[in-house]
């Protein structure tokens, strides 16, 4: 049985799920040195929350995670960059619930993870230079890789507790 919630019960879960998020992606974070930005695990929260509350929750919970971990990081550079990027994930992560086979779902999951990649390629050769940008695809990778796993791992916990229908 789904159980129905109001927004403003989905907006303090959301709110908690971007707390939870950012600290434990404080915890975890692993800095890449030729981009001027770092590694950290919050792609898995953002998906399972996209995968559970649906696309404007999970665009909502990507993008203010993405802002506030660069905000407490000092990498207020990226702020706005990770807004956008992050928000993107999410939404796109979420639109994998509009379909019922479970491997055009994981595509687009892994879609979502790529398109953070792809973002952050992008936002590196905007702010640094096209070998800044080329630099981060890897460890970018790394981070999309580590956040569809753990998605995956967390989502049979999350989504029951989560699920909005």
């Amino acid at each position: 049985m789904t159980k129905q919630r109001s927004e403003l019960q989905q907006m303090v879960i959301a709110a908690v799920l971007i707390a939870v998020n950012v600290v434990v992606s404080r915890i975890f974070v692993i800095p890449v040195p030729m981009t001027n930005g770092y590694l950290n695990l919050s792609d898995g929260l953002i998906i399972v929350t996209a995968l559970t509350m649906g696309a404007k929750w999970g665009a909502a919970v990507g993008g203010l995670s993405g802002f506030l971990l660069d905000l407490f990081a000092g990498y207020g550079q990226y702020m706005f960059f990770s807004l956008i990027v992050h928000g993107l994930e999410g939404l796109v992560a979420g639109s994998a619930l509009h379909f019922e086979n479970k491997y055009v779902r994981f595509l687009i999951i892994v879609a979502s993870a790529l398109l953070m990649v792809v973002g952050y390629w992008l936002v590196d050769t905007f702010l640094y230079s096209p070998a800044a940008g080329l630099a981060g695809i890897i460890p970018n990778l790394f981070q999309a890789g580590a956040g569809v796993l753990v998605a995956l791992v967390l989502l049979p916990i999350f989504r029951d507790r989560l699920t909005i229908k």
